[in-house]
Formats: C-alpha cells, sequence, structure tokens
C-alpha cells in the first residue's frame, strides 16, 4: 500500500532540494510527479509580461522546477480523481506542506490510502514562536512515514525552531504565523540558542 510521508526540517535543512531530487528520481524511473506547492508560498513565482502567474519551486542551493499552486479551498483528492488519478500521475509531491489545511492533509491521505498513491510532503515543523502550523500537526496526527531532515544551529546543536529576524537583527517574538521570507527573515537554530537571544532582547527591553 501507498504511504502518506511527512518530511520535515528547520529552515536551511534542504527540504526543497530534497523534495526536488525525489521528484527527479520518479522521473528518471519513467513515473509522473504532480508538484505542488500551497499558494500562500509566492516567494518564488515569476510574473511573465502578459500578467500571467508562473508558480515555481525554488531551492537555496539553486535546484528550481515549475509547479502547481494549490488554493486552501482545492479538495487535492477530487481534483486527483478529476484528472485522471493514477493517469495523472503516479506519486505527489508537495513542498512547504505546513501551508496546507488540515483537510487537505485528510484528502492527501486518501490519496494514499483508496488510490495507491504515495503522496510526499515536505515542509517545517512549527513555526517562529515553535508553535506547530495547521497543516504540520495534522501530518504528524496522521502520516504513515514521518522524518526529520537534520540540520545544524551555528553553535554545531542540532537545528529545530526557525527564529524569526527584524531589519536590525533582532529575534521577533510576535506577529503572524505567516510572514513569508529567506535567509533575510530567518534562520534555523536550537532551542538553546533560541532561548537566549529571546532572553537576552527582554533583558534588554526592561
Amino acid at each position: 500500500m501507498a504511504k502518506l510521508y511527512f518530511k520535515f526540517g528547520a529552515m536551511g535543512s534542504s527540504k526543497t532540494a530534497q523534495a526536488l531530487m525525489t521528484k527527479f528520481n520518479y522521473e528518471e524511473k519513467g513515473q509522473t510527479v504532480w508538484l505542488m506547492k500551497p499558494s500562500t508560498d509566492t516567494r518564488d513565482d515569476a510574473r511573465g509580461s502578459d500578467g500571467t502567474v508562473r508558480t515555481v519551486v525554488r531551492s537555496r542551493i539553486g535546484l528550481f522546477c515549475d509547479a502547481e499552486a494549490v488554493a486552501a479551498d482545492m479538495n487535492i483528492f477530487d481534483e486527483f480523481v478529476a484528472r485522471g488519478a493514477q493517469k495523472f500521475a503516479d506519486v505527489i509531491i508537495c513542498d512547504e506542506c505546513q501551508f496546507l489545511t488540515e483537510e487537505q492533509v485528510n484528502e492527501m491521505k486518501d490519496v494514499a490510502d483508496k488510490l495507491d498513491v504515495p503522496v510526499i510532503c515536505f515542509g517545517l515543523r512549527s513555526d517562529f514562536l515553535t508553535k506547530l502550523f495547521p497543516g504540520s500537526r495534522r501530518l504528524f496526527e496522521i502520516a504513515d512515514s514521518i522524518t526529520e531532515i537534520k540540520s545544524i544551529c551555528r553553535c554545531g546543536r542540532k537545528a529545530t525552531v526557525n527564529a524569526r529576524f527584524d531589519a536590525n537583527g533582532e529575534i521577533v517574538t510576535e506577529g503572524a504565523q505567516v510572514v513569508l521570507g529567506g535567509n533575510d527573515l530567518y534562520s534555523g537554530m536550537c532551542y538553546k540558542c533560541y532561548r537566549e537571544l529571546i532572553e537576552k532582547k527582554q533583558a534588554k527591553e526592561a
């Protein structure tokens, strides 16, 4: 039976690169891939001269590929069936899966269970305040396989936190859960270093 896979890691852990390499590996074996990402993530999208938007999945090491933007109201199971199910794609790969709705994760599980098509999700576990994203929470609850993609903090420990910083390089401790950005706004770090930065900020503000 096919499985729903969740591969998670902190910022900078090569999640997107691994998603694109996984896509390449399937296609090298003659398999077709439905590569998607939630429409929430528009960082790497390109707008043509005619106004059309090209959805792109791009890694920090330079790998990139066109993908399909999945709106929050798309029923992934129904859409997959409408397009021909197994005739349309042999596998679904989703990048930035933390932005999926809980219901969309349920739909992906149905694709794996009812249609016997593997679904592989790559994304973050938690936000800048160490709170789970809704999509990630649901994946932890129902994914058949959960794998951590490890990376390190600047101190050498394992990175587990996605710290957010402002334009002055100060750590951010409040705000919206979703603020799009890359190395300019976020850094993967261990919880110890994360807490130390917060404590330093609190001491300055006291």
